[in-house]
C-alpha cells in the first residue's frame, strides 16, 4: 500500500504542474481578490471601528476598554475554533480529495454571515459577536483550503511568486471593495445619513463583491487530488485524525518546518493584532473618522500589494528566510512609529510601512510552509499552518484587548505587546534553515 501511494504521488506531481495553465492560476489567485474585501471591511476597517464605537460604544454603557476586549474575544473565539478544526479539515480534504467542495461551503458561510451583519445595530453586542465569530470561522477555513491548492499548481521554485501574486491581487480586491464603500459612505453623509445606515449597506456591498469575484475560482480551479483508498470500517474523520496524530509524531523529521511554525506563530500574533485593531487604534488614538480610515486603508492596500508582489519575486531570488527577516525589521520600525505618533501624518507613515511589511510577510510565510511540506500531504501540513495562524490570531488581539482593558483604554501601551511579538519573531527566525527544510520535504516524497 505504501509503495502504491508513493508511486501515485511521484507520478502525479509533474503532470499536475504541466496542466496548470494561466487561466487556472489566475482563478486560484482570484480567490484572494474575492475574500480580501471581508478582511478589509469587517475585520480591519469599517465594522471593527463601528462595533467598538457604536454597537458596544460608550452610549451603550460599555466601560472604556471593554468594547475593544469584546471585539478581541469574538475574533479570538473564531480563531480557536479554526485552530482545532483546521488540521482535521485539511486532512479530510486530502483524504477524500474534496478541497474545492469544502472551499465552496466555507465561502457561502462567510458571505451569508457578512451580509447578516447588516442587521447589527447599536446595543446588539451579542448578535454582533456571534455573526463576527461565524464569519471569521468561515473566512479562515477558506484561507486554509485555498492555500492547499498551491503545491498542485506550480513547481516548488515558483510557489513564492504565485503566492505573492495571490496576496498582491488580494490587496487590490480589498481596495476595490473599500473604494465602492467609500463612494457610498461619502454620498450617504451628503444626504445626512449616519453610520447606522451606511455601515450596514457597506457590509451588503462586501458580501456581494465576495460572491461575484469568487466565481472564477469555482469555475476554473480544478480539484487535482486523487481520493485515497481507505478502510471502510472506519470513518473519514477517524482516518484523518489518525493521520494528523502521525504528523505530530513525525516532528523530528520536519524540524525546520516546526521551528518556522513556532516563529510564524510569534510574529503572526503581531500581524493579526494589526489586522483587527489598526482601525480602532487610528480612531481612538488619532481621531480618524470613517472616511479617513477608509482612505488610509485603501492607500495601505496599494502599498501591501506592492510589497507582496516585490517579495514574491525577491524570495525566489534570495530565499524566503532572508526576505522574511527584512519584512520583520520593517514591521518593527512601523510599530515604533505608530506608538510614538503625534500627528495624523505619523500614522500615515506607520500605515504605509505596515502595508509594505504585511503584504510581504504573509506571502513569504505561506510559500515557505508549502516548500517545507511533502507534496502528497499539503492539505494536512497547510492545516498546521492554519492552526498556527489561528493560534496567533487568538494570542495577539487578546493580548492587546486585555492590556487595553486593564489600562482603561490605553492603546499606546497595548501596542507595545505587538512590538514584542515582532522582535521575538525576528530572533527565532535565525534558527530556520531553509535549504534543510526543503530537502527533508523532498526526501519524504521520494520515500
Amino acid at each position: 500500500m505504501k509503495q502504491h501511494q508513493t508511486m501515485r504521488s511521484a507520478d502525479k506531481s509533474p503532470s499536475v504542474i504541466a496542466k496548470a495553465g494561466f487561466r487556472e492560476l489566475l482563478a486560484w489567485a482570484f480567490y484572494d481578490f474575492a475574500n480580501s474585501g471581508y478582511t478589509t471591511v469587517v475585520q480591519t476597517t469599517i465594522f471593527s471601528a463601528y462595533f467598538v464605537g457604536v454597537v458596544a460604544g460608550a452610549e451603550q454603557g460599555v466601560t472604556p476598554g471593554l468594547s475593544t476586549l469584546l471585539w478581541s474575544l469574538a475574533i479570538g473565539l473564531a480563531n480557536f475554533v479554526v485552530m482545532i478544526s483546521g488540521p482535521l479539515l485539511g486532512a479530510i480534504a486530502d483524504h477524500r480529495a474534496c478541497k474545492k467542495r469544502f472551499l465552496l461551503m466555507s465561502s457561502i458561510g462567510c458571505i451569508a454571515a457578512t451580509a447578516s451583519l447588516a442587521w447589527v445595530g447599536p446595543g446588539d453586542i451579542g448578535l454582533g459577536m456571534v455573526l463576527v465569530t461565524l464569519s471569521a470561522i468561515m473566512f479562515a477555513s477558506g484561507e486554509n483550503l485555498i492555500a492547499a491548492f498551491l503545491p498542485e499548481l506550480v513547481p516548488e521554485e515558483n510557489m513564492g511568486r504565485l503566492s505573492g501574486y495571490g496576496w498582491s491581487l488580494g490587496y487590490f480586491g480589498g481596495l476595490l471593495t473599500l473604494g465602492i464603500c467609500l463612494a457610498y459612505i461619502t454620498w450617504a453623509k451628503q444626504q445626512g445619513l449616519t453610520a447606522t445606515h451606511f455601515v450596514p449597506v457597506s457590509l451588503l456591498i462586501t458580501a456581494c463583491i465576495f460572491a461575484i469575484a469568487a466565481l472564477p475560482t469555482f469555475i476554473w480551479l480544478r480539484e487535482r487530488a486523487i481520493p485515497a483508498l481507505w478502510d471502510r470500517s472506519r470513518s473519514s474523520l477517524q482516518i484523518s485524525f489518525t493521520r494528523l496524530v502521525h504528523t505530530f509524531k513525525e516532528a523530528a523529521r520536519f524540524r525546520d518546518l516546526l521551528w518556522f511554525l513556532i516563529t510564524l506563530g510569534v510574529y503572526q500574533s503581531g500581524v493579526s493584532t494589526v489586522i483587527v485593531l489598526a482601525a480602532i487604534y487610528a480612531q481612538e488614538v488619532m481621531g480618524f473618522d470613517t472616511q479617513a480610515l477608509i482612505i488610509l486603508i485603501m492607500v495601505v492596500n496599494v502599498t501591501a500589494a506592492v510589497g507582496a508582489f516585490i517579495c514574491g519575486h525577491l524570495q525566489d531570488r534570495i530565499g524566503s528566510v532572508p526576505t522574511l527577516a527584512i519584512t520583520l525589521v520593517i514591521w518593527i520600525i512601523a510599530i515604533i512609529v505608530a506608538i510614538l505618533a503625534k500627528e495624523p501624518l505619523d500614522m500615515w507613515v506607520a500605515g504605509n510601512l505596515i502595508g509594505l511589511a504585511m503584504g510581504a510577510s504573509q506571502a513569504v510565510g505561506r510559500a515557505l510552509v508549502s516548500k517545507f511540506s511533502p507534496v502528497e500531504r499539503t492539505g494536512e501540513f497547510l492545516g498546521l499552518w492554519g492552526l498556527v495562524n489561528r493560534l496567533s490570531a487568538i494570542i495577539g488581539p487578546l493580548s492587546y484587548g486585555l492590556i487595553n482593558y486593564a489600562s482603561q483604554g490605553n492603546h499606546r501601551m497595548s501596542l507595545l505587546s505587538t512590538l514584542v511579538f515582532f522582535i521575538v519573531g525576528l530572533v527565532l527566525l535565525v534558527k530556520v534553515n531553509e535549504s534543510r527544510g526543503k530537502a527533508v520535504a523532498n526526501i519524504n516524497v521520494a520515500q
